[in-house]
């Protein structure tokens, strides 16, 4: 399953890297796995996390 989660407005990089880190931290402690993660023109982050099937688990 394909997951996306967006981080809003942050114009300040470093802010905005350490939310993606946060997040991503997160997410892998629950078995998600970040696929992509893509700037957007307003100092947004869309991140692109992937859940492993059952049988990728193993």
């Amino acid at each position: 399953m394909i997951e996306t989660e967006v981080i809003a407005y942050t114009p300040d990089s470093r802010k905005r890297a350490k939310r993606i880190e946060e997040i991503a931290n997160a997410r892998e402690a629950k078995g998600d796995v970040l696929v992509s993660a893509l700037a957007t023109p307003n100092c947004g982050v869309i991140l692109v996390f992937r859940t492993p099937t059952d049988s990728e688990r193993k």
